[in-house]
Formats: structure tokens, sequence, C-alpha cells
């Protein structure tokens, strides 16, 4: 057995290995490189400069406890948390690059599969006469395009998924006494409606038709298992190139 095969097989395997802080989180460190660079070159118009949704609604609520430091407090305490969760899981370890490559590559395939399948659930609930797309994208620049498609995949990920269903299935075993599983089912359900809700709010927001709004309902419960299955990286890279292939290609 080659020592790649052997790996594998190994206590230590990708699949998960892929999911440990060390690799899951410094795989997303791109997504939130390159999104902030793209996004710091945005023009400001008249509804205010174009950023992502979640990462406004992040934002604001350290804006609201600190002012005009929110942003600031808001990026140190993300690059603060995810550095040190990154620093605890290095202690004794060693990053293997065929493991970046291999998340790369999943992500690429799932992000290819997801639409075909999430589309194909939404077609067989709604029966739609057009396809989705997002109203506001056409007179984009490609630039503004990609920062947007980068954004979705990190910070909504981040917001909805790590967040928004974590708490709500939380408050589900405090306060209702439910075991984790049907916790986890109610949590990605209601995620899953937030998340499409989030679509259609602010003067970015797309026209609400009942073809997107199913379409991400379904994609949310998507995410979210993902999500559990695959950790944060995977999920967050898959969701930013789908986004990126609907809104780039």
């Amino acid at each position: 057995m080659s020592a790649l095969s052997t790996r594998l097989a190994g206590p230590s395997s990708y699949w998960q290995v892929s999911r440990a802080p060390r690799y899951s989180l410094l795989f997303a460190l791109p997504l939130l490189v390159v999104y902030q660079v793209l996004a710091s070159l945005q023009p400001g118009g008249p509804r205010g400069s174009i950023r992502n949704g979640a990462d406004a609604i992040l934002e604001s609520l350290f804006i609201a406890v600190a002012g005009r430091w929110g942003p600031l407090a808001f990026m140190v305490c993300l690059i603060g948390l995810g550095a040190w969760l990154v620093g605890r899981d290095m202690r004794g370890k060693r990053l293997m690059p065929a493991v970046f490559a291999g998340m790369l590559g999943e992500a690429t395939v799932l992000a290819l599969l997801f639409g075909v399948t999430v589309g194909r659930l939404t077609w067989e609930v709604v029966r739609p006469t057009a396809l989705i797309r997002a109203d506001q994208i056409e007179h984009l620049s490609l630039s503004t395009r990609l920062m947007l498609s980068l954004g979705a995949g990190l910070y909504e990920e981040l917001l909805f998924r790590v967040v928004i269903v974590a708490a709500l299935a939380g408050l589900a075993r405090v306060f209702f006494g439910w075991r984790p599983g049907l916790a986890g089912v109610w949590a990605t359900v209601i995620g899953a409606i937030l998340f499409s809700a989030a679509h259609y709010i602010g003067p970015y927001g797309d026209r609400l038709t009942l073809y997107s709004f199913v379409f991400r309902m379904i994609a949310g419960v998507f995410f979210s298992a993902l999500y559990l299955l695959r950790g944060f990286g995977i999920t967050a890279w898959t969701h930013a190139l789908y986004d990126a292939f609907l809104l780039v290609g």
C-alpha cells in the first residue's frame, strides 16, 4: 500500500483532517483576503458601496457597540479567533499541501453538482418558468461579481451556518429540551428560511419570486448538511465557487 493510501486509510485520513481548523480555516483564508481587497476597491454609489449582505450584518453588530471602530474590531476579532483556533490545532502537527489540493478539488466538484442537484429539487417542487438570476447583477463589473461570490461563500456560511444554525439548535435544546438530532433538524430548516429571506432585504436585494426563494431555501439545507459533514472551509469554497460559476461565468 502506498504512503498516500496508508494516510487515507488511517485514523488521520483526508476526510478527518480536512475538517480540522488548521486546514478548514486556512483553506478559507484566501476567500477573506481577496474579498476584502476587492471590496476596498469598490466605488461608492447612491445606495452605498456594494458589500455582501452577511458581511454588512455582522459588521453592523460591531458598529453598534464600537461605533466607527466597529469594522476594525470585527476584522480583529475574526482574524484573532481564527488564528487562535488554527494555532491550537497546529500543536505537534504539520500541514500537508496535498490536503489543500484535495479540498479544492472536492469543493469544485461539489459546486458543479450543487446547481444540478438543488436546481432539480427546486424544479420538482415549484416547476418554474425561468431560471434563477439575481436582478441586480447584470450591470455590475466582473470584479464586483467575483467579490460578491467570495463574500457569499465566506460570510454567509459564517453567519447562517456557524452562528445562526448553531444558536438555533442550542436554543431548542435549552428551552424545549429537544434532543440534538431534532434540534439540529429544526435549526437547519429555520436557518434555511432565514438564509433565503436575507437575499431580498436591503437596497441591493433581489426581487422575490417563489422559485428563487425555494431554491435558496433548499440551498440553505444543502449547505448546512455540508457544513456538518465536511466543515467550514469546504462549505465556504463550495458556496463561493458555485456563485462564481453562476455570476462571473
